[in-house]
């Protein structure tokens, strides 16, 4: 039986320094040695998934094959490592403390106290290895979230320090994410945060292998050096990681600087060159991209760009696909209005309407369909998107009754028919199809007979609902139920987002 290796990730100083990426990059690196891969985030907040949480606060839910509702890192793990992840790959203390409650009610813990320690510990330590078991991978990275010194942090540290003594120390590895801040005053960097950062991580008992320095401005070697003997690192492991200009590039800056050879010389696995030409021929193709192609996301959450991440992510692959680079324009519909509509979508070659499932129609976004249907430009509705074409092309029908509200979410990978010799047949160049659902709505197949009358046409079907709708007189216009940002990949851009921009580069 084979070992899983299993890395932690931390992060000091500050949020939002990138552990999700970092992390991913190094998945990416180390499925480049031919490794199994699986990634894994661990949140502190008490809210048991990020399902009901509020975008403009946590950015969007993303929704695993298996219907888990998941934190937005999980979508950047599928890209960089392309796997797809499970229900076990994003916990929250939430869930943690909700497990530990439901035991004690079923008298698991046969009257015992129970506590943080060991109760709490040990079940996150259960949850790393059900992701170690259900995916079957040579190695786990699980990132912790917020930051070293949080509070609600520490039962997660307490547990990633225990899981070294219980599976041996050539078995695990710590990688701690500082920032290392800029003074334009002084005109230097400061090392002293993460100096604090590690202290406060190795006074709870971990002492991190590799410490990853993120950073604006190139590292003097004489800056590194003192992180390394003030933390008691070496020096090889100081990992200098500036802001890239293109996401994907951070795997091959940790690849120059060996990253991959440290982590794989720590867990005993012989080194070999990765393998990164597909990576580095994907980002090739971005620098040689000539062109800019202007697309609008409509949306009522455009404020937090994270809100729509995946989207925009795939947006951009389909850009990097052909061959140009991607303007974004964010509309809130609720600002658009008769006398600022062509002002606001001057220059736009194609429009993205995309919501979480459960809001109200919005009479504005349907002045923008309809605009998008007058002037030619190309609309891709997504989800509620979707159900947004349909009010406006049947505008004069009453159609509610044919929308069912679900007791329970749509979530995860479901089978789709399409219509043969329709648009979304000929993008796919398949009739059967799987893609990835998130909603609370059942549109009923009888509404076929009137979008037809009212020039719309639904070309695809998930258990006798609508999946799919087109506009077969417009250059492109095309709705869909289910989340297909979710499936695409940066090496493998979704078909639909692909055709949506070589049609708006037509424009």
């Amino acid at each position: 039986m084979k070992q899983t290796k299993f890395i932690f990730i931390t992060g000091g100083v500050v949020s939002s320094l990138g552990k999700g990426i970092t992390a991913a990059s190094i998945g990416r690196l180390l499925k480049s040695h031919g490794l199994k891969v699986c990634m894994q985030k661990l949140d502190p907040y008490i809210n048991v998934d990020p399902g009901t949480l509020c975008l403009l606060q946590h950015g969007e839910v993303f929704v695993t094959d298996d219907g888990a509702e998941t934190d937005l890192d999980l979508g950047h793990y599928e890209r960089f490592i392309d796997e797809n992840l499970n229900l076990h790959c994003s916990i929250t203390a939430g869930k943690i403390y909700l497990r530990v409650i439901e035991k004690e009610r079923n008298g698991v813990f046969d009257g015992r106290t129970v506590q943080v320690i060991p109760h709490i510990t040990n079940e996150i330590k259960e949850v790393i290895w059900a992701a170690a078991e259900t995916s079957n991978a040579d190695v786990v990275i699980t990132e912790i979230g917020g930051t070293v010194g949080d509070y609600e942090s520490l039962p997660f540290l307490e547990a990633i320090r225990q899981f070294r003594r219980d599976v041996g120390p050539n078995n695990v590895m710590y990688i701690h994410t500082t920032l290392v801040p800029y003074l334009k005053s002084g005109g230097e960097v400061k090392t002293k945060p993460t100096q604090h950062s590690v202290k406060e991580l190795r006074a709870l008992g971990i002492n991190p292998d590799i410490i990853i320095l993120r950073t604006e401005k190139k590292l003097p070697p004489e800056q590194k050096d003192k992180v390394a003997l003030f933390c008691d690192v070496d020096q090889r492991s100081i990992i200098e990681v500036k802001d890239c200009k293109i996401l994907y590039e951070v795997a091959c800056e940790l690849a120059k600087q060996q990253t991959d050879k440290i982590i794989l010389e720590h867990f005993g696995i012989d080194y070999q060159e990765g393998e990164l030409t597909e990576w580095k021929h994907l980002i090739n193709n971005i620098k040689s991209a000539q062109g800019f192609v202007n697309v609008a996301i409509v949306g009522n959450y455009v404020e937090l760009p994270d809100a729509y991440i995946s989207a925009i992510e795939s947006l951009k692959h389909a850009s990097y696909e052909n061959m140009v680079h991607l303007n974004l324009k964010f509309v809130n519909p609720n600002q658009v209005t008769n006398d600022n509509i062509d002002e606001t979508f001057t220059g736009i070659q194609g429009i993205l309407l995309i919501d979480p499932y459960g809001e109200k129609i919005n009479p504005l976004a349907l002045e923008i369909i309809r605009y998008a249907k007058e002037k030619g430009i190309p609309l891709f509705g997504i989800n509620h998107g979707m159900i947004s074409i349909i009010y406006e092309y049947c505008k004069d029908t009453n159609i509610d009754k044919y929308f069912e509200i679900l007791d329970q979410r749509q979530l995860g990978l479901q089978k789709l028919i399409l219509k043969s010799n329709s648009l979304v047949n000929k993008i796919y160049s398949k009739v059967e199809i799987k893609e990835r659902y998130r909603t609370n709505v059942k549109i009923n197949k009888e509404l076929d007979q009137i979008l037809e009358k009212n020039k719309l046409q639904s070309s695809g079907y998930y258990d006798e609902s609508i999946g799919v709708v087109e506009d077969k007189d417009h250059p492109w216009l095309l709705g869909c139920h289910y989340h297909p940002e979710l499936l695409s990949r940066p090496n493998r851009p979704h078909p639909l987002f692909v055709s949506f921009i070589k049609a708006a580069l037509k424009k």
